[in-house]
């Protein structure tokens, strides 16, 4: 009786991965094209010409197309009121290589990667830009098995939607922001920037917990104009990164929320600075004279 051969096991299937696509593939296939890097393609067959079908570069190129698509319908949607150059800089905040590489890193999509090697070796799982690419190439593998119906939800829900609170703030801080979506430090600097407050320093004020579980509480000051500093905010983090981006983020939400409520106090004073011109007698004996006549003429 003859040996049945196994099928090599796939290295990746949208069934792997439920949560996080949401979608069942029709075809299999272009996930895993999806998740496969050219070093891997080149290293299986290294005599071989190129093939662009062997890896996912071609995918890449119309995920670019399908999410420049749905986030500018997103952001129509949004925010109504909104500029188109406000909404041009805030899309290429989106689809920008930077928040897209944060985006696969936070969702986990460089432990799915099909890599070489050498890539796998030079620590291709972690590269931004390699991370961003292949993002790219899902989108497209979402699209290409179920249309817009199947990658517009991905999108909204990993590439959107955890930065609206960020893009809010783009909007109110203004331009100098809006390429810093999901970088708060940069986000930070370029705001202190702009009004003129001096460069943000991260001062690491505490550490504790065992060399596995380090928890870093990170102050993020300015400098108050007298030689000394002034602390905007201060967050913990299981990274010294992770702590400052925090705290960025605290700083920011608070500078906003001063300038706010700076503007209500100014709009206020200024109401109530306005002179509200009063009646002179000879205005109110005017008055009084037109509407007895206007009460002569009814009667």
């Amino acid at each position: 009786m003859p040996t049945r051969r196994r099928k090599p096991a796939r290295a990746s299937s949208s069934e792997a991965f439920p949560a996080l696509f949401d979608h069942r593939f029709r075809r299999p296939e272009l996930l895993t094209l999806a998740l496969t890097h050219r070093s891997l393609a080149y290293e299986s067959n290294p005599e071989a010409p190129p093939t662009p079908t062997a890896d996912n570069e071609q995918l890449e190129f119309v995920g670019d197309a399908v999410l420049g698509l749905a986030v500018a319908d997103s952001l129509y949607r949004q925010f109504p009121h909104a500029r188109e150059g406000e909404l041009t800089r805030l899309r290429a905040s989106l689809v920008s290589r930077r928040h897209l590489g944060h985006v696969a890193e936070r969702i986990g999509l460089g432990a799915m990667l099909r890599l070489g090697r050498g890539e796998e070796q030079s620590g291709g799982r972690q590269k931004p830009a390699l991370l961003a690419n292949a993002l790219e190439a899902v989108i497209a593998a979402l699209y290409l098995d179920g249309g817009l119906e199947a990658a517009r939800p991905f999108i909204e829900r990993h590439i959107i939607e955890p930065s609206i609170p960020d893009l809010h703030g783009a909007l109110s801080a203004g331009d100098t922001f809006s390429g810093a979506i999901g970088d708060h430090k940069s986000g930070l600097q370029a705001y202190l920037q702009a009004a003129g407050a001096g460069q943000p320093q991260y001062v690491l004020t505490a550490q504790s917990g065992p060399d596995q579980q380090k928890l870093f509480r990170v102050e993020v000051r300015i400098p108050d104009g007298h030689g000394g500093a002034r602390a905007l905010a201060e967050s913990e983090g299981t990274t010294k990164k992770q702590a400052q981006q925090e705290a960025a983020r605290i700083a920011f939400e608070r500078l906003l929320a001063e300038r706010q409520q700076s503007r209500t106090e100014a709009e206020k004073q200024a109401i109530a600075h306005i002179e509200v011109p009063r009646e002179t007698p000879t205005v109110r004996r005017r008055a009084h004279t037109t509407a007895g006549a206007a009460a002569g003429v009814l009667r």
